[in-house]
């Protein structure tokens, strides 16, 4: 089975992820140079705070270049979770710093007329949407994720959305562009149906 590489620059809960593989019995290590993360079979790419904070600690952690080479290059499997995802855009309402444009995106931020009264963070649970049943969310019944996030995704194309989710209005809660996946939500805090996706990502 391939093994899964947590990319370690310095945001997102990599304890978490990791706990999770190890109950799984999936083979599971934590990059933080790029020696260690150029033998990646999968990579997951967690964040949490800001666009650019997250863009610029990635720029300078110096796994940028690798992360570039694995994933347009040799196609290695990638997820983006909640920052992690949005990064995988083009550019974000959020900053001013180009993102990692693995994807054809911007990511937007709520806005009142799209959910009213509700507060930001958009923070809690909520029941999320496949678009499709397969590859991330095969056999997941009734899919409900742990949000935490003031910002979502917009793809240009809408054959790369992969689930939505409704806060006041829908928005795209998960992408996918052929080996490259984001889940806006955090499914490392999501009990079983987050360690079925986290499966369901390393064992396709």
């Amino acid at each position: 089975m391939p093994g899964v590489t947590l990319v370690n620059y310095g945001l997102g809960n990599i304890q978490a992820f990791a706990n999770i593989y190890q109950r799984l019995n999936i083979p599971v290590e934590v990059a933080a140079t790029p020696e260690q993360l150029a033998g990646a079979e999968k990579i997951i790419l967690p964040g949490v705070g800001a666009f650019d904070w997250a863009m610029a600690r990635l720029n300078n952690s110096g796994l940028r270049d690798i992360l570039d080479l694995l994933v347009l290059e040799r196609q290695v499997p990638v997820l983006g979770v909640c920052v992690g995802m949005q990064i995988l855009a083009r550019r974000s309402d959020e900053g001013d710093l180009p993102g990692l444009g693995w994807i054809d995106a911007e990511v937007a931020r709520f806005d009142a007329v799209q959910i009213g009264d509700a507060p930001l963070p958009h923070m809690g649970w909520n029941d999320v949407q496949p678009i499709s049943n397969d590859s991330l969310f095969q056999r997941i019944e009734a899919p409900r994720y742990y949000f935490l996030h003031s910002y979502y995704v917009v793809p240009r194309q809408q054959t790369e959305i992969l689930a939505t989710a409704n806060y006041g209005n829908e928005f795209t809660s998960a992408v996918r562009k052929g080996h490259i996946f984001g889940t806006q939500f955090h499914p490392e805090k999501s009990h079983q149906w987050g360690i079925d996706l986290l499966r369901n990502f390393a064992v396709q």
